[in-house]
C-alpha cells in the first residue's frame, strides 16, 4: 500500500498551497505551465486561482501513475532471448567441448564448408562466391556458390543457422517421434543448423551430388538444452552409370558409418533409397547414398552421435572428389548432354514436390529464398512422354532407379 499513500500525501500537500499569488521569481518552466493570460490590469481573483490550476494538474498526472505502478507491480525487462545468450557465450570465450552442443556443431560446420570450398575451387580453378546474412530473429548463414565455372555449371556450399520459437501445434507434431519434447509447453525456443551442398558439373559423365548434415535443439528458457537431434546424409545422382563409382562411393560412406555402428549403413541406406524416391515417376532420383533423420539419445548419446555426424561429413571428399577428377574432363556429344537435362528435370522435380527441407526452409519466416534454391541447376528440361532407347545405358539406368542395387 506504500505507492496510495504517497498519493494521498501528495494531494494534501497540494491541498495546502495558498490561496494567493506566489511570490518571488518562478522558474520557466512554472511559469510556462501556470500563467494564464489576462487584461493588462490583471485580475486579483484570476491571479489567486493559478495555484488550484496547478494543483489540479500535478494531482491529475501524478494520480494516474500511482495508480498504475500500483496496480502492475514494477517493470519487468524482457528475458534474452537464445540467439543473445549465445552471441554472449560466443562473446565471452571460444567455443570448445565444453560449449553447448548447438554452438560446436555450428563451429564444425563452418570448418567444414570451408575446407570443402577450398578444394572444390582447386578443382574448377574459379572461386565461389561468398554471401553472409543474417535473420532478424537470430542466426544467419554463409552461402558459397560457383556459377558456370570450369567444371561446375553450379555448385553451393551453404550453411544455415536459425533461431526462432516453436508454436503448441508445432511441438505436437514433433511429439510423434520426440517423446522428450516439452509436452504441455505453449512454445519453445529452438535452433536449427546445418551444411548443405548440391554440385552439378558440366560433364553428363560427371555425377551431381548432395549432401546434408544438421543439427535441431529444443532449449530450456535458461538456455540449457531441451531435446535435441541430429540428421543428415549424402547420395550420388549420375546421368550416366559407372558401376566403379557407384561402389567407391558407397564403400566409402559405409566405411564412415561401420566405425560407429555396422547396422548404421544398411538401414540409412535403405531410409535413402526410400527418401529420394519421386512417388510420381516410381523412381529413385539416384542410386543413392545414406538418409537419416531424428537420431536423438533413445539412439546413442549426444557426444557419440556428434562424432558420427563428423566422420559422415569429413568422408565426402574422398567419397566424390577421386569420381569427379576421373570424369570431369571424358568426351561427350550433344545427345548425351540432352539426357543429362532431362535426368536434372528429374532432379527439380524431387526439390520442389518431395523434399522436407526445401519446404521447411521456404516455410521458415525470415529465411533466405535465393540459397534454398541453390540447389536447383542452371539448366534441365522435360520432353514429353520420353522414353530412352531400349539396351541402352540410358535405359540401364532408368532400370537401376526403379529396382535400387546393393552395392557394397
Amino acid at each position: 500500500m506504500a505507492v496510495p499513500r504517497q498519493a494521498q500525501r501528495l494531494a494534501a500537500q497540494l491541498r495546502r498551497l495558498p490561496r494567493t499569488n506566489v511570490t518571488g521569481r518562478p522558474n520557466t518552466a512554472s511559469r510556462n505551465l501556470c500563467t494564464q493570460s489576462s487584461s493588462s490590469s490583471g485580475s486579483s481573483r484570476a491571479s489567486s486561482s493559478i495555484p488550484y490550476w496547478c494543483a489540479a494538474a500535478a494531482l491529475g498526472i501524478a494520480a494516474p501513475v500511482a495508480f498504475e505502478m500500483y496496480s502492475n507491480g514494477p517493470a519487468k525487462l524482457d528475458a534474452a532471448s537464445l540467439a543473445d545468450l549465445d552471441a554472449q557465450r560466443k562473446r565471452e570465450g571460444s567455443i570448445g567441448k565444453d560449449s553447448p552442443m548447438r554452438l560446436r556443431m555450428e563451429k564444425f560446420i563452418k570448418e567444414q564448408q570451408d575446407i570443402i570450398v577450398q578444394e572444390l575451387e582447386r578443382v574448377d580453378g574459379k572461386l565461389f562466391r561468398r554471401d553472409e546474412w543474417s535473420r532478424k530473429d537470430g542466426g544467419g548463414g554463409i552461402t558459397c556458390v560457383l556459377q558456370e565455372g570450369n567444371v561446375f555449371e553450379k555448385a553451393g556450399v551453404n550453411i544455415s543457422v536459425v533461431y526462432g520459437t516453436l508454436p503448441k501445434p508445432a511441438i505436437e507434431k514433433m511429439r510423434v517421434n520426440h517423446k522428450n519434447l516439452a509436452a504441455n509447453a505453449d512454445s519453445l525456443d529452438f535452433f536449427a543448423a546445418g551444411l548443405s551442398m548440391v554440385l552439378h558439373p558440366h560433364n553428363p559423365m560427371a555425377p551431381t551430388v548432395h549432401l546434408n548434415y544438421r543439427y535441431f535443439e529444443t532449449a530450456n528458457p535458461d538456455g540449457t538444452s531441451q531435446a535435441w537431434w541430429f540428421g543428415g546424409g549424402s547420395d550420388l545422382t549420375p546421368s550416366y552409370l559407372f558401376d566403379e563409382d557407384a561402389i567407391h562411393f558407397h564403400r566409402t560412406i559405409k566405411e564412415a558409418c561401420d566405425a560407429h555402428d555396422k547396422d548404421y549403413y544398411p538401414r540409412f541406406k535403405k531410409w535413402c533409397d526410400e527418401y529420394f524416391y519421386n512417388k510420381h515417376r516410381g523412381e529413385a532420383r539416384g542410386i543413392g547414398g545414406i538418409f537419416f533423420d531424428d537420431l536423438d539419445e533413445s539412439e546413442r548419446d549426444q557426444e557419440n552421435t556428434f562424432a558420427f555426424i563428423q566422420d559422415c561429413l569429413k568422408s565426402f571428399l574422398p567419397g566424390y572428389i577421386p569420381i569427379l577428377e576421373k570424369r570431369k574432363d571424358m568426351p561427350f556429344n550433344a545427345e548425351e548432354k540432352e539426357w543429362q537435362q532431362l535426368r536434372r528435370g528429374k532432379y527439380v522435380e524431387f526439390n520442389l514436390v518431395h523434399d522436407r527441407g526445401t519446404a521447411f526452409g521456404l516455410n521458415t519466416p525470415g529465411s533466405r529464398v535465393e540459397s534454398i534454391l541453390v540447389s536447383l541447376p542452371l539448366t534441365a528440361s522435360w520432353k514429353y512422354m520420353h522414353e530412352p532407347e531400349p539396351r541402352s545405358r540410358e535405359q540401364r539406368l532408368v532400370e537401376v532407379l526403379r529396382d535400387p542395387k546393393e552395392w557394397v
